[in-house]
């Protein structure tokens, strides 16, 4: 995890969903927009902060992965690789925004170029951990349009 006196590295948000739908290419004048789908699962929301390093990929995909969020047909919570279920990983520099007055804020936020080999990291890893488990992702330093079909806004913030 993060040096408690410099604050996290890293922050993710998980929405556990029914069903979600991605455009990762908005549409050109001669092409359709391109999305990708997942089915019941969850959403894996991540941002990456100043003095982020490779050093912490391998626990936050362990952590996201593992926690027993998704709640099982007999009613037992497991985690998304335990349903089977879905993940959809979008990047969302957002996370990493501070409110200063009527405006947000992301001085904290990772440069361009290595939030991008971060991420492209992340999303590697975490194909490795999911074997047999869908996985989709979003694409980094895009605007991405979310459908999200979800049983309840059961949504958790973890940093790292």
């Amino acid at each position: 995890m993060s040096d408690k006196s410099c604050g996290p590295v890293a922050r993710a948000v998980l929405q556990q969903c029914l069903q979600a739908r991605l455009q990762v290419k908005a549409a050109q004048e001669h092409c359709d927009a391109e999305w990708v789908e997942v089915g019941r699962g969850m959403v894996i929301y991540v941002c990456f902060f100043k003095g982020a390093t490779d050093d912490i990929l391998p626990k936050m995909v362990s952590t996201l992965l593992n926690l027993r969020l998704c709640e099982s047909e007999s009613g037992r919570m497991v985690s998304v690789l335990e349903l089977p279920g879905s993940v959809l990983v979008v990047p969302q520099a957002t996370l990493g925004g501070k409110a200063k007055g009527r405006v947000m804020q992301y001085h904290n936020n990772i440069g361009k170029e290595d939030g991008l080999r971060l991420y492209t990291a992340f999303v590697a890893l975490c194909q490795q951990e999911v074997a047999g488990v869908t996985l989709k992702h979003g694409t980094y330093g895009n605007r991405q349009v979310l459908k999200l079909d979800t049983n309840g806004p059961y949504t958790h913030l973890v940093d790292f």
